[in-house]
């Protein structure tokens, strides 16, 4: 039966401009739970507005990862 875990990763938009900020943050957490031995599934995306001064749209993305053992 397979392994699974989900995270769960809040990209912030640049205040000015278009693109992530952090999409590092992104990344990293895909090669952590590779270098674990899990392989990324499924990943779904959701943007929400601004959340106040300073803050430019936040995207959340939700990552399902499958045990490759």
């Amino acid at each position: 039966m397979p392994h699974y875990v989900v995270l769960q990763e809040i990209l912030k938009e640049k205040l000015l401009g278009t693109g992530s900020g952090n999409l590092t943050s992104l990344e990293k957490a895909i090669n952590n739970q590779a270098a674990k031995g899990y392989r990324l599934h499924t990943i779904t995306t959701a943007s929400s507005g601004s959340k106040g001064f300073g803050g430019g749209d936040r995207i959340q993305a939700t990552m399902v990862f499958e045990s490759l053992g």
